[in-house]
């Protein structure tokens, strides 16, 4: 039995169409919508509260030794706040682009981008926690967070490892 010649641009053709369902549609939209939020939500973060935290008078206030809101932790929660939210947000600006690059090495990059955002978020709550006056003010988002980035982690994590969709759009 004889097996059927292909043309070589009949060839070229078939090798380079994945097989089955591929693009940036389906459950994808949902994570361009979730990357598109988390930047104008960091954007928001830094400009709003990180930001005039760190002005001369709100820094001196919590920081200050003979300031009735110092405690020693302030200072490095600021900081450790700062940092991450400024290289998460550039972080996220990577991977928004090689998102719509179709970059091969997004699904590695969503997975640490879910992880991370559990991670950190339990660490800022749990240091924030040992703070008093954090404590006092704490009104049950920050545990509404890390529950709503551990589900994200749940749903997200296992999409980006045994998606058809995800294995087939992301090649370059």
């Amino acid at each position: 039995m004889e097996t059927p010649v292909q043309e070589p641009a009949q060839q070229a053709t078939t090798e380079n169409r994945p097989l089955g369902v591929s693009g940036l549609g389906g459950w994808l939209i949902l994570i361009q919508i979730g990357l598109l939020f988390t930047l104008i939500m960091l954007l928001a973060q830094i400009s709003q509260s990180i930001l005039p935290i760190l002005n001369t008078e709100t820094w001196e206030m919590l920081t200050a030794k003979d300031s009735g809101y110092y405690h020693p932790l302030w200072g490095p929660i600021i900081i450790f706040e700062a940092v991450f939210n400024l290289l998460f947000l550039l972080f996220t600006v990577y991977v928004i682009v090689a998102f719509y690059q179709r970059k091969a090495i997004l699904p590695r990059l969503m997975i640490i981008f879910y992880s991370v955002s559990l991670i950190v978020g339990t660490v800022d709550y749990l240091l924030l926690y040992q703070i008093p006056m954090a404590r006092e003010l704490e009104d049950g988002g920050s545990i509404r967070d890390i529950v709503r980035s551990g589900i994200a982690c749940a749903i997200w994590i296992p999409y980006f490892i045994k998606s058809e969709r995800v294995q087939n759009t992301f090649v370059r």
